[in-house]
């Protein structure tokens, strides 16, 4: 069975998604192949009964992670869809570094009603149970010491969900980052604290364009600074974990995402100067409105498919960038290799008999575990250097720990 998603890229191209069991099984992928491998639109056999939860990657950083969602209204943005006397509604999720974790519940990939409202969009409800487990703990207390949290807002793909960055998510937090991750209504799967559950709109206009997604991610560093000044922005006010409030610092944040998250990063970081430095993940830069003025602040590119040498809106943001900039790719990089399909796919080719080739359709031919470490080192180095003034040598050019890494002039 297939599902399709919807996304209008560079080239005007509407990409499908991949094989549904695949998707099921707890890896998002709202863009693949232009075309889709040829096998996608085979019937999906059943997982094998021993078949085990999937598995993320560990951050290796040294300290444990918690994490806490928010539920934030932006009351300066009236929600047309929702009706008269709504407004933009987002969840967001903030991991950071914690004190201790061992009373503290292990945190799902995805809430059980978002995960499972995704499982039955592609007809697998029956594999709920082998959604990956993160290394967040649900509240566990804030680890505080002499300096605020440096902090980095993360903004996910068309028609994906907040924790599909999870392994670049928590890296950071394990080395002393808050990061909030923001589920974009309308173009995710989410779920609010009333149970209310939320997926991808697909019948009507909706505010889901790059700007969007760029406003939502504004009004997420309005948040920051609201809990950095010792106020609780979620609507409800629930307990929020111990130490959080004043442990954040608003005159250090960044911001990243993939795909249209990538794009909404690059239009967010131009609009707002409190975004000290930007990383896009392979986005394509379809700006929404235009692309207009120069950006002075640094900005990393970690590109794949979505090259400046085959992207033109790509190679003309690149031109806009004044301070400080670098562009990598992968080689043999996919669109999805930045994030935790790279570690999901392998496991889901493993659990439904995939051929090694089945499983380079989808994940390309860069190795995996590469491919995790990459995502781990190279946007720990980039927020460390611009934001924490922590200068090392894996941005200055090709490393040998990286072979797969090249540097676009």
């Amino acid at each position: 069975m297939t599902t399709t998603t919807s996304f209008i890229s560079s080239k005007g191209m509407t990409r499908r998604g991949i094989l549904g069991a695949a998707l099921a099984a707890g890896a998002a992928l709202p863009l693949a192949a232009a075309a889709g491998p040829a096998w996608a639109d085979q019937a999906a056999p059943a997982p094998t009964p021993a078949a085990s939860r999937l598995v993320l990657p560990g951050p290796t950083g040294p300290y444990p992670v918690g994490m806490v969602q928010l539920h934030l209204v932006d009351r300066s943005r009236p929600d047309g869809i929702a009706g008269p006397g709504h407004f933009r509604e987002l969840m967001a999720t903030l991991w950071y570094p914690a004190r201790n974790v061992e009373r503290y519940p292990v945190a799902p990939w995805m809430p059980a009603g978002a995960f499972q409202a995704f499982l039955a969009d592609v007809g697998f409800s029956e594999l709920a149970s082998l959604g990956p487990l993160t290394a967040g703990h649900v509240g566990a207390p804030v680890r505080r010491s002499g300096r605020r949290l440096p902090v980095v807002v993360f903004s996910h793909g068309a028609r994906s969900h907040q924790g599909d960055h999870t392994v670049m998510v928590q890296e950071l937090a394990s080395h002393g980052y808050a990061v909030v991750t923001v589920a974009h209504q309308y173009d995710t799967y989410t779920e609010f604290p009333d149970g209310r559950v939320a997926v991808p709109l697909r019948d009507r206009p909706a505010p889901t364009f790059p700007g969007d997604f760029a406003a939502d991610l504004r009004f997420v560093l309005d948040c920051v600074e609201e809990l950095a000044a010792g106020r609780n922005p979620d609507v409800e006010h629930k307990e929020l974990p111990a130490g959080l409030l004043g442990s954040l610092d608003p005159r250090r944040m960044g911001a990243f995402g993939w795909s249209k998250g990538g794009t909404a990063t690059a239009c967010a970081t131009l609009a707002d100067e409190r975004i000290r430095a930007g990383l896009s993940l392979d986005a394509p830069m379809q700006m929404n409105p235009p692309l207009t003025g120069d950006l002075h602040r640094p900005f990393m590119m970690m590109s794949a498919e979505f090259t400046r040498a085959t992207d033109p809106e790509a190679a003309a943001f690149w031109s806009h960038l004044r301070g400080w900039r670098l562009n990598i790719q992968a080689q043999g990089a996919a669109h999805i290799s930045y994030g935790d399909n790279e570690a999901l796919f392998p496991q889901v080719a493993k659990l439904y008999g995939w051929s090694g080739q089945q499983l380079q359709e989808v994940i390309g031919t860069l190795d995996p575990d590469q491919a995790v470490k990459i995502q781990q080192a190279y946007p720990l180095a980039f927020f460390d250097e611009h934001l924490r003034h922590r200068r090392g040598h894996l941005l200055d050019g090709p490393s040998p720990a990286f072979p797969a890494v090249t540097y676009l002039p």
